[in-house]
């Protein structure tokens, strides 16, 4: 059994060398399940979400495995003709709602998403039908381009052009509170890449306003409830504690947020953004706090373009519902999950992901450590 073992994975190792990034986490996983006598796998739970995920990875893996030949992206123009995003072909989008404006040029533009999920309308209709419960499809769907340069992202945009996006979000946000009784949530996410789900490349971010509460945030919020009345504290204060005491997980921190990988990710190199400030929804910081989030998020993002090759990713904002904006047990923060590899049917059916690298390695081959 051993011999085959090591002769399966001096074959893994020839293949991997030949493949593009993005398939080597599948490699890996296959690997594994043949090297049973030398890896391990262990359950880890959120204790924020009460989620459990399967780390399946051998403990003597190294970070230097993330050096194989990786997946090149397009190279981009700075301005494409036919982006309706691009400056100069504004005429192909719907009318702006706002912008933020520099010597006549926009920086910073938010138009109505010209084929939204929700849209806005006087009536609103709860009803049932049968035994089904239905209402009106009433919201708000906007799209936020953040730079007027094709060939941009979150991650290459200068520091105080990254300062203006995350200013725009506060602002936005802001307005859609007020703008309709009827919104309970407001969503603001960003997915960069094909397989996170993005059909422009342009840098471009979306905001959704809800007349509901999705059963998803209203899950994250009751178990930040239980945990603040079994111990008096918010959950998310307290990992805050522990991730700085611990430190392997942190790979960034100043004065006002602390970035690490969790102890249960979902996938290889997840990353929350924490503001140090407690505070429920993200729409309660002040306009100099909105434009501090720049700092984290441009240190976190360009890292995983310059070690990761710009992987694809999905940002998301995770903030309280209006009506939870006051509550002293829920603590906003900024999620983003690599798209690395992809859920199948055991995650699907389980709700339990399958990680394959541990984040005390991610973080320190992020950190630009060699080893653990």
């Amino acid at each position: 059994m051993q011999k085959d073992n090591s002769t399966h994975l001096q074959q893994f190792k020839s293949k991997a060398k030949a493949l593009p990034y993005r398939n080597l986490f599948f490699l890996t996983i296959f690997s594994e399940l043949s090297l049973r006598n030398k890896s391990m796998s262990e359950l880890r739970q959120n204790r924020a979400t009460k989620e459990w995920i399967i780390l399946a990875t051998e403990r003597s893996k190294r970070p230097h495995q993330f050096e194989f030949k990786k997946m090149k992206r397009k190279k981009l123009p700075p301005y494409d003709p036919d982006c309706p995003f691009c400056a100069g072909n504004e005429g192909k989008t719907p009318q702006e709602i706002w912008s933020k404006r520099e010597k006549g040029k926009w920086k910073v533009r938010v138009i109505p998403n010209k084929f939204p999920a929700l849209v806005f309308k006087e009536e609103f209709l709860r009803e049932t039908e049968g035994f089904f419960i239905k209402m009106d499809g009433v919201g708000r769907h906007e799209v936020l381009i953040e730079s007027q340069k094709h060939n941009r992202s979150l991650a290459t945009l200068a520091l105080k052009d990254l300062e203006e996006v995350c200013l725009a979000y506060w602002e936005r946000y802001l307005e859609l509170k007020k703008s309709d009784k009827r919104i309970k949530t407001i969503i603001i996410f960003r997915n960069h890449g094909l397989s996170a789900g993005t059909s422009l490349v342009h840098p471009h971010s979306q905001i959704i306003a809800l007349p509901l509460v999705p059963t998803q945030i209203r899950h994250l919020l009751e178990e930040a409830m239980r945990y603040f009345d079994d111990h008096g504290s918010c959950v998310f204060c307290d990992m805050i504690k522990e991730e700085i005491s611990f430190e392997k997980r942190v790979i960034y921190q100043d004065k006002d947020f602390l970035a690490f990988h969790p102890f249960a990710p979902r996938v290889p190199f997840e990353t929350w953004i924490l503001p140090f400030s407690h505070n429920a929804a993200f729409g309660n910081i002040s306009p100099a706090q909105a434009k501090k989030i720049a700092r984290p998020l441009k240190s976190v993002l360009g890292e995983l373009y310059k070690k990761l090759d710009d992987p694809d990713y999905n940002l998301i904002f995770r903030t309280a519902p209006l009506k939870d904006a006051e509550e002293d047990y829920y603590h906003w923060y900024i999620q983003i999950l690599p798209r690395l590899s992809t859920p199948a049917g055991f995650e699907l059916g389980s709700g339990v992901y399958i990680t394959t690298q541990r984040p005390e390695v991610t973080a320190g081959f992020i950190r630009g450590e060699k080893r653990i």
